[in-house]
């Protein structure tokens, strides 16, 4: 077994001093490759540095570069050295974080991670926590605490009675509500399609003036962050609002609640410490591997009795067992790499991830405008929206930049347009990295438009 790990470190740790100079997509061959994994089940044992050795050479190939510093594809961060190393010593201990007995260490990492997040976040101290796989996750959580806590008002009891006659609640939604927010009303019974939609502005912010009759069965789902153009919903009038009616506000602050944490950013997101729940990504900004989301509730005995088991085979005591702030059961413990991350950064070292990337991002914008491209969004915090010219021209130059490799760019479309979204969120993306992906845009986007001019000139 010795053999085999510090086997798969070399391994690893080669594969990681690849990123910097390998393209970002893998290529048409390290495609194909893949066929060769369609064997039989075997029916005799292999050999794991066999199995070892031949994952390493089929599926390191065919990896996208997204831990590298060139992938601005999504709102993917990398993986902290850190926080890496702590990943790997936590699966060595192979810990099941569900209990307390079960694992007394996970228990006090996510314990004093928890109590880091609140403060660093600007969340209300006392505020209950539960670290779940994502987003998704996390937002599922956070909107099962509030379906308890808006239906045991009216005593009902969900979790017991569930929502077959259970009195209605409304969801409020702006117009550019995630999909996770969707998927996790689908998950809970209360339907993607019942939500009622808040038009939005220019930026993708949902607008106060145009929210509904509010009351104390509404849930108001508002975003800190929105995923193409980094937008905050006005989170003092929403809250204000809702306050006023007894509403319950949910926050999707998947990466952009992590402004928070960055003192040129912070005023972004000043008052969405008013709601009720909170989601996070841990595997965005924080920058630790997959996978690693973060619910918070207010009142923590929400989240506790929407999510808490009994069993007499469980072993209860008076300290906090993680399980009953999850959905989860069973669940391998990802709070080492969250306290990791923390730790090692300290608040100056978060802050400083948080206003670099958002830098990079500005650099960006910039050297794109200046090349005579559209920036289509204010870029406040580490999206940008490139328009090349019409949509087909866009298209195409998102195409060419990702068969060229050098950086990694995904395509949207943004309130009827066709855009290249780039996502800065990674650590190990410097100057450099945003100098030398630019070019290769500008480079790019030139040659797109004059292999159109010579197709229209053909025809």
């Amino acid at each position: 077994m010795d053999y085999q790990l510090t086997s798969v470190a070399e391994l690893a740790t080669r594969y990681l001093h690849t990123l910097e100079t390998r393209k970002v997509a893998p290529t048409s061959e390290a495609l194909q490759n893949l066929s060769r994994l369609d064997e039989p089940f075997p029916d005799f044992s292999t050999d794991a540095n066999t199995v070892i050795s031949l994952l390493d050479e089929i599926g390191s190939p065919a990896t996208l570069a997204s831990a590298g510093p060139c992938f601005f594809g999504f709102v993917v961060g990398g993986s902290l050295p850190v926080a890496l190393a702590a990943n790997w010593l936590a699966g060595a201990w192979d810990q099941n974080a569900g209990l307390v007995s079960l694992s007394p260490i996970a228990a006090k990492l996510e314990e004093v991670a928890m109590r880091w997040l609140i403060d660093v976040l600007q969340l209300p101290a006392g505020c209950g926590a539960g670290f779940v796989t994502c987003a998704t996750q996390a937002n599922f959580s956070g909107l099962a605490a509030a379906r308890h806590a808006l239906l045991a008002r009216q005593g009902w009891n969900v979790e017991a009675q569930g929502l077959f006659g259970a009195p209605p609640i409304t969801v409020v939604v702006g117009d550019e509500v995630h999909v996770s927010v969707l998927k996790a009303l689908t998950l809970l019974g209360m339907g993607r399609e019942r939500v009622v939609r808040v038009p939005v502005d220019g930026q993708g912010r949902m607008r106060a003036d145009a929210l509904p009759p509010l009351d104390s069965n509404t849930i108001v789902c508002i975003q800190a962050g929105n995923v193409n153009t980094g937008a905050v919903d006005p989170a003092s009038e929403i809250i204000s609002q809702a306050k006023a009616a007894g509403a319950w506000v949910h926050v999707d602050g998947a990466f952009g609640l992590w402004a928070a944490a960055a003192s040129e950013r912070a005023y972004l997101v000043k008052e969405v410490g008013s709601a009720d729940s909170w989601a996070i990504d841990a595997h965005k900004w924080l920058n630790v591997p997959y996978d690693s989301g973060i619910v918070f509730v207010r009142d923590p005995k929400h989240l506790h009795t929407a999510m808490a088991v009994s069993a007499a085979y469980l072993v209860q005591g008076e300290t906090r067992d993680p399980t009953h702030y999850t959905p989860d059961f069973s669940r391998r413990a990802r709070g080492v790499e969250v306290w990791a991350a923390l730790r090692s950064l300290g608040r100056e070292g978060l802050a400083h991830l948080v206003e670099r990337t958002c830098r990079h991002a500005a650099r960006f914008a910039e050297g794109l405008h200046e090349a005579g491209y559209e920036v289509l969004n204010e870029v406040v915090l580490n999206q940008v929206l490139i328009s090349f010219g019409d949509d087909e021209m866009t298209r195409r130059v998102i195409t060419a930049i990702q068969e060229d490799g050098t950086c990694w760019c995904g395509g949207t479309v943004w309130q009827g347009k066709t855009a290249m979204r780039i996502s800065v969120s990674s650590w190990a993306t410097t100057g450099e990295d945003v100098e030398k992906s630019l070019e290769a845009m500008i480079r790019i986007a030139a040659q797109v438009r004059d292999q159109l001019k010579t197709e229209a000139g053909t025809k």
